[in-house]
């Protein structure tokens, strides 16, 4: 008997981060999603798992100060000259 076999929720938090990063293969997704479907502790881990990973990306991104775009699209356009060797 395989570890999956023993503890369901310890395979599928195994499974918990490839799923969210959609790497598993569809067999393993298939598996894990019925899982979830059936284990309502699972299911509110995953829900919590996805919540953060939402809040990551919305609050640890460092805003660009003000004007700072247009600077860099001046820069972009600018003639640097000749390049010194």
């Amino acid at each position: 008997m395989t570890q999956a076999n023993q503890d369901p929720c310890a395979h599928c938090e195994e499974m918990m981060q490839p799923y969210l990063d959609h790497i598993l293969t569809e067999a393993e997704r298939v598996e894990a999603e019925h899982h979830l479907d059936d284990c309502d502790w699972c299911r509110r881990r995953y829900r919590f798992e996805e919540s953060l990973r939402v809040y990551v990306r919305t609050t640890a991104v460092e805003r660009m100060p003000p004007g700072l775009m247009e600077k860099l699209a001046q820069l972009r356009t600018t003639d640097p000259g000749p390049a010194s060797v």
